[in-house]
């Protein structure tokens, strides 16, 4: 690292707080217009910068790494998810890559629990007659929906968010259910009241509601696989604050056109910022633009996050929130 303050190029607009703080602290470069970068500009980002600051929206593959200088030995992700990133290349080039845990965790489970609320209760539907005016009045019969107390959860990745869905689901009286890479430990289990299912197509086949909760790697990509929907029952409900590419979307479309899914709530699409125009006509979906982590003091905890990984990893210790590997 240089001996002077060190060049950090931001890729989008972050809160007035932290890019004041970076600009005391560094010599930065801001994304003001918040506008998504160029792959021409990320690689002249990449040949300027000491630290680059990515967000999701920014695919830092082994062809814009292969462009970096010298000098660039930090990518401080603004974000939990580094699947945008191509770690193996960063490594090989000796760059130390870290993210924002802990700080989304709440709020993503928050947004879960929402999601599977407006889909079981059919909010947005409701929600949707009341601005067009097509209420007539009460009915004992009309849009009725499920509660989900007493129903089985199914969560996707016991990680750190997966936990805290299963206590928001244990607070609404729903018995939960897990598949992960690694059982959790038994005292975590215990806490949760969560039954372990080591095989992902038991567990489908047997639960109402899907939370999914993991990270996208090369071993989660369709881990939702048509295959695998087609397990669910017809009244089952999949709610993604996750990762898009985690589900096929395309089966996912289709079974939900055909009443095969009861319903979706989803928060992440596999080619967002597009979203299958078939998805955006059905009534038994509730669609977000990735609002998961989209609150005031979330977005300001991130952004605190890299300024001390950064900070740290400039004074020549660890950073906090090295990203070591990827868990699932």
């Amino acid at each position: 690292m240089p001996s002077t303050k060190p060049r950090v190029v931001v890729t989008r607009k972050l809160p007035d707080a932290i890019e004041t703080r970076m600009m005391e602290l560094f010599d930065v470069q801001l994304n003001l217009d918040d506008k998504p970068m160029t792959k021409a500009q990320l690689i002249e980002a990449v040949a300027k910068a000491d630290v680059l600051v990515p967000t999701v929206t920014d695919r830092i593959d082994a062809a814009i790494l292969a462009q970096a200088g010298d000098q660039l030995r930090l990518i401080a992700n603004y974000g939990t998810g580094v699947d945008h990133i191509d770690l193996a290349s960063a490594r090989q080039r000796g760059m130390t890559v870290t993210n924002t845990p802990d700080v989304l965790t709440e709020d993503t489970a928050d947004m879960t629990m929402a999601l599977f609320l407006a889909v079981s209760r059919r909010i947005a539907e409701g929600e949707r007659v009341m601005r067009t005016g097509d209420w007539s009045g009460w009915s004992p019969t009309w849009m009725l929906g499920h509660r989900i107390n007493g129903k089985r959860l199914g969560i996707i990745g016991m990680g750190r968010i997966g936990r805290a869905v299963a206590r928001r689901a244990r607070g609404f009286g729903m018995a939960v259910h897990y598949h992960n890479r690694k059982r959790v430990h038994e005292s975590v289990e215990n806490e949760l009241e969560a039954t372990y299912w080591e095989s992902l197509d038991q567990m489908l086949a047997r639960v109402d509601l899907v939370s999914v909760n993991c990270p996208h790697t090369p071993a989660t990509y369709h881990l939702l696989s048509a295959r695998r929907l087609q397990l669910l029952q017809p009244h089952s409900i999949i709610v993604n604050t996750a990762r898009g590419e985690v589900i096929d979307e395309n089966a996912l479309t289709r079974m939900l056109e055909a009443g095969e899914i009861a319903g979706a709530g989803l928060d992440v699409f596999e080619h967002e910022p597009a979203v299958n125009p078939k998805l955006l006509a059905l009534d038994n979906t509730v669609l977000l633009p990735h609002l998961g982590s989209a609150t005031v003091e979330g977005r300001i905890d991130m952004g605190e996050k890299v300024l001390i990984n950064i900070k740290t990893f400039v004074d020549g210790h660890k950073p906090p929130d090295r990203v070591l590997a990827d868990v699932f």
